[in-house]
């Protein structure tokens, strides 16, 4: 308050700053000012802070449980566990403290160390709706899927008003289960809550596009640009000249057009190349280097650059992707030839040459991916249980680049398939040695669709909730004519899948009952 004439003032309530230098030791303010520093971003500050605090008082769970807080964020996962542990052993209550232990487990991949911590936690306070979010995460990459969203629906049932990302979980976990109404409307939901929520479009453009929906879904699916969760805002260009939408005429104009995301990305959607030209645009392609020998020949392409080539001036560009939209693409007006990537006459004859007489059809295999892609552990199948399904009748030759440890010595001991990893250069020589199949077998990676471009015939092994383009309950593409589906009837089991193609081989080469008797390919 004011003082006399002199402007003197009587001592007002201590600024938290002057209080700590005044009181160095006071507990209270000390763990106070660790809260603050950590919620404005400080978090080293707020862990030294709380170390001081706890050299106060290191009985004080909230303490370390904030202190484990603060580690995790700044990734010192080790000290984070530390302080959690700390905690719980002074407060075996402390369901916070589980729960935040549990994030941390999940994230240094102890799955089932994570589960046990979620569960403590919410049979300690069964209110704890953001334990039942995390421990449904933890349950879906557990393979649970029904526990999973069991945990998710309680959370949502105790707390409506969630983050966004809690809807958006469920949404995932449903589009898993191949409920794709459901899965749409939690994603509406997240948008709801989040209207920004690039995540959330994309995810629920998968869903509407796997249904057949393609009018909502490509245009959900442009928000993969602004998406910070996947790898194409990272990938993201920026061109002075303007993004074609369709709208514009192309007559006489070029017309850039750029790869992104996989290999199969763009081998699929190369096939519109030639209607772009018919639009009488001249069509410059810029494609992965792997591919730029194969599709220099691509029907409509005036001039092709591998990436990180010098592009040529062009007056409008586009990402492939965004193709299907700028053309409308529905299920009925996909361009789908039945051939529209071609071999070069002598490179195929070069890989016949290499090849020993066969004593019957040759069925190339492809039977995994890239390791690192996100959804490989569903969509690939270990060597040797495919090999068990193959009649020993016909002859095996690898389409694999590299082939993983893991299926090594079930490659080395069957000699009798033909393995052309090291001879393979890039993707010209890939197809041509797909042009010297009878039939191609591969599970959802870039060879399938290298096959299907080239007209081949070609079984492609699904998982259970398999990748959009793809869509449900049908056996055909309608992006290939020549392609063949065959999918799981539940999750993680290829046993049934395996066996229909083992059925369907000995069919379509006529390989008799009695010949079949006599051995399989694993056998030999």
């Amino acid at each position: 308050m004011s003082g006399g004439g002199d402007g003197a003032s009587e001592p007002g309530p201590a600024h938290p700053a002057r209080r700590l230098e005044a009181e160095p030791g006071h507990f209270e303010a000390l763990f106070r000012s660790a809260l603050t520093a950590a919620q404005s971003g400080h978090l080293r500050r707020a862990v030294e802070l709380l170390d001081e605090a706890l050299g106060l008082r290191p009985d004080h769970a909230p303490a370390h449980c904030n202190r484990g807080v603060a580690l995790a964020e700044l990734d010192d996962f080790a000290g984070a566990l530390s302080s959690y542990d700390r905690a719980i052993s002074l407060q075996p209550d402390y369901a916070a403290a589980y729960s935040n232990r549990g994030n941390v487990q999940k994230k240094l991949g102890r799955l089932q160390a994570a589960l046990s911590s979620f569960d403590r936690a919410v049979a300690i306070k069964p209110d704890l709706a953001e334990a039942y979010v995390n421990r449904g995460a933890v349950l879906e990459e557990l393979g649970q899927f029904g526990a999973a969203l069991r945990s998710y629906d309680r959370a949502i049932a105790l707390r409506p008003d969630l983050p966004a990302e809690a809807y958006l979980n469920r949404g995932v976990l449903l589009a898993q289960l191949n409920r794709l109404e459901l899965a749409v409307a939690s994603y509406d939901r997240a948008i709801a809550i989040k209207p920004d929520f690039a995540a959330a479009y994309v995810n629920r453009s998968m869903a509407s596009l796997l249904a057949g929906d393609f009018a909502a879904g490509w245009i959900d699916y442009e928000w993969r640009w602004r998406d910070e969760t996947g790898t194409n805002a990272k990938e993201r260009r920026e061109f002075s000249r303007p993004l074609w939408s369709g709208q514009q005429s192309l007559a006489g104009k070029s017309i850039l057009i750029y790869s992104e995301q996989g290999l199969g990305d763009t081998l699929q959607f190369c096939r519109y190349v030639k209607p772009l030209a018919e639009l009488g645009a001249r069509v410059i392609l810029e494609v992965q280097k792997p591919l730029a020998t194969l599709l220099s020949g691509l029907a409509g392409v005036s001039h092709l650059v591998a990436r990180g080539g010098i592009l040529p001036p062009f007056d409008y560009q586009c990402p492939l992707l965004s193709l299907p939209l700028a053309f409308k693409t529905r299920l009925e007006s996909i361009p789908a030839a039945t051939r529209y990537v071609h071999v070069d006459p002598t490179q195929a004859a070069q890989w016949r040459g290499k090849l020993p007489a066969a004593p019957g059809p040759r069925i190339g295999l492809m039977w995994s991916g890239n390791a690192m892609h996100r959804r490989d552990r569903y969509r690939s199948v270990a060597l040797a249980e495919l090999i068990r399904y193959l009649p020993a009748e016909l002859q095996y030759v690898s389409l694999q680049k590299e082939v993983r440890e893991s299926d090594l010595p079930a490659l080395r001991s069957n000699a009798d398939m033909l393995n052309f990893a090291d001879a393979q250069k890039d993707f010209s020589d890939a197809a041509a040695l797909c042009e010297c199949m009878d039939l191609v077998i591969s599970v959802d990676t870039s060879i399938a669709h290298l096959s299907g471009a080239l007209g081949k015939e070609t079984w492609i092994l699904l998982p259970f909730s398999p990748d959009w383009r793809w869509l449900l309950d049908r056996v055909d593409s309608p992006w290939y004519p020549t392609v063949k589906l065959y999918r799981q009837e539940r999750s993680g089991d290829w046993s049934e899948v395996l066996a229909r193609v083992s059925a369907d081989l000995r069919r379509r080469f006529a390989i008799s009952e009695i010949t079949q008797a006599a051995g399989t390919a694993g056998a030999r």
